[in-house]
């Protein structure tokens, strides 16, 4: 895998040997298109795998990039990387599961990309305890990554989708905040 844009432009990343699904070059360049300048933002990457999401927004401007995920294979590459790269004064990395992570979490976030095993199906509990515990910035943006089948139950979650795209067999999908009224607390939607 290579960085498609920014200070790292062209630089190689390794990526873990097994069932990680590293994200395409093509789709990673939409998504840092539709988000803009990154110049002083934060940046979790929950399911991190080799880390090229993250690495990316570092690449781009993020003064800061979280990378969390729980198999030991993947967190050794990721610090591999971040090594190779010179950028462990702009990176974090958590050896932990997502809940606990997100359990246990003090700060907020810019920017939070979600990109689980498909087949672990965690995007709804995991938007749901960013939101809980109020990790995301107010003006954050949610980026999740999923099948492009997958619909999103967000009942009673206060987010909103802003937009979805298809890459191949892929769909991003970007969630904001939702704007709460003293007369509704929640939204109830499926997509």
């Amino acid at each position: 895998m290579r960085i498609t844009g920014g200070a790292l432009s062209g630089r190689i990343i390794r990526c873990p040997d097994g069932v990680i699904r590293p994200a395409m070059d093509r789709m990673r360049e939409s998504v840092f298109a539709i988000l803009g300048d990154l110049s002083g933002k934060s940046w979790l990457d929950m399911f991190s795998g080799s880390g090229t999401v993250a690495i990316e927004a570092v690449s781009r401007g993020a003064k800061k990039a979280v990378f969390v995920d729980k198999n030991s294979n993947a967190i050794k590459v990721i610090n591999g990387n971040i090594e190779t790269l010179k950028i462990q004064d702009r990176t974090e990395v958590f050896f932990l599961d997502y809940e606990r992570y997100l359990r246990e979490c003090t700060e907020q976030f810019d920017y939070i990309f979600l990109d689980p095993p498909y087949d672990l199906d965690a995007y709804e509990k995991a938007v749901g305890l960013i939101t809980e515990r109020g990790l995301l910035k107010r003006r954050g943006r949610m980026i999740l990554e999923s099948r492009k089948e997958k619909r999103f139950i967000l009942d009673d979650l206060p987010v909103t989708v802003e937009k979805e795209a298809t890459y191949g067999i892929s769909k991003i999908t970007y969630l904001k905040l939702t704007e709460v009224s003293n007369e509704s607390s929640s939204i109830s939607r499926e997509l």
